[in-house]
């Protein structure tokens, strides 16, 4: 072997170890959102505080509403549904979150999807729903096919694409 691949070979075996390493340290938090999303659970807290953690009723008692959204997608044309669910503004007041001091949201998906909204943005009524049905049946989970149990719905979102499906936590900071 020459020396070019010597170091070729170290650098396969390094990324090979850390890919390695980094799978066994996740192993554990996906365990968690696999949980959460099969048991409608989601996370709510603020960054170093054990967060709240809501069932399905848990998230439905806080005020459900319907409203209408137009999903958007490059494959498809667009399509209105009638969303059921709950304001995440709400839902944050629900979880004891004050967000007078916050700055901004970031909303994690079973799928490792993360988006990061701003506190002015979770505060424009009408906007940000933390949804669990479309068009009176439930969401589903990823395995079912499905976007839920829980998708966030961006209603001012011209394009859907900062819209969240499969989500577990929601951390204030």
């Amino acid at each position: 072997m020459t020396l070019n691949n010597k170091g070729i070979a170290l650098v396969i075996g390094v990324l090979v170890l850390v890919i390695g390493l980094t799978a066994y340290f996740n192993a554990d938090g996906l365990a968690d959102k696999r949980d959460a999303q099969a048991n409608a659970l989601v996370r709510i807290g603020t960054e170093g505080s054990e967060p709240t953690t809501f069932n399905m009723e848990d998230v439905k008692a806080v005020g459900e509403e319907s409203f209408q959204a137009v999903i958007r997608s490059s494959a498809r044309p667009p399509s209105e549904h009638t969303f059921t669910g709950v304001a995440l503004q709400a839902l944050l007041v629900a979880a004891g979150i004050d967000l007078e001091a916050a700055q901004q949201v970031i909303l994690r998906s079973v799928d490792g999807f993360v988006i990061a909204l701003t506190v002015d943005e979770v505060r424009q009524k009408e906007n940000i729903y933390l949804a669990y049905a479309r068009d009176g049946e439930g969401l589903g989970t990823r395995e079912e096919g499905g976007s839920g149990p829980y998708q966030v719905i961006i209603r001012e979102d011209p394009f859907s694409n900062r819209w969240s499906k499969f989500v577990t936590d929601i951390e204030v900071r």
